[in-house]
């Protein structure tokens, strides 16, 4: 069966309350799953798990691509706000959002999800690519567009040249793949 391997829903959000409600957390400079590696990822996270009116406000994608895909999730998520500054050379090389090596041991992150919170025009750069599958179309880079990808999908951004990249991600979790 072929499945398709990502979502786009164009100027899908509106972005102005997520960055509001992200100014009041913390900012941390972003780690992988194995801690901070610079040379991977240049970013500063703001952590929003606990806002349930993200998450169900991601909801509805999530709930669509998954039955698209064929994916089995649960409204169980992880949130991040993420700003990329072309003046600390903030990209995220090739990586998989799935950490294998996970220990809580019956859940996987199973979907992930990128809002873009920022306009083109306030940056250069800091292109969402896959390396496995076709990439998105233009469109998905609009202000407040929504993509929904398999979290084992390879994928990056690539550095920001100009400006700040904004968008905010999560992951959904699901039974173990299989």
């Amino acid at each position: 069966m072929n499945r398709q391997n990502w979502r786009v829903w164009p100027n899908a959000v509106d972005t102005d309350s997520i960055i509001e409600i992200a100014k009041d957390y913390p900012l941390h400079q972003a780690t992988t799953f194995d801690g901070t590696n610079l040379d991977v990822r240049r970013s500063q996270v703001r952590w929003l798990t606990d806002r349930d009116d993200i998450r169900n406000l991601l909801i509805p994608f999530i709930s669509e691509a998954a039955g698209i895909m064929g994916i089995d999730v649960q409204d169980l998520a992880e949130i991040q706000y993420t700003e990329y500054y072309a003046s600390e050379g903030g990209k995220y090389d090739w990586h998989v959002d799935t950490d294998w090596c996970d220990a809580r041991g019956y859940l996987d992150r199973k979907l992930s999800i990128t809002v873009q919170l920022s306009d083109p025009s306030e940056y250069e750069g800091g292109d969402f690519e896959f390396l496995e599958v076709e990439q998105i179309p233009p469109w998905g880079k609009n202000k407040g567009s929504v993509l929904v990808f398999p979290s084992y999908l390879s994928h990056r951004v690539s550095p920001v040249t100009s400006g700040v990249r904004r968008s905010l991600v999560a992951w959904f979790s699901g039974p173990k793949w299989r």
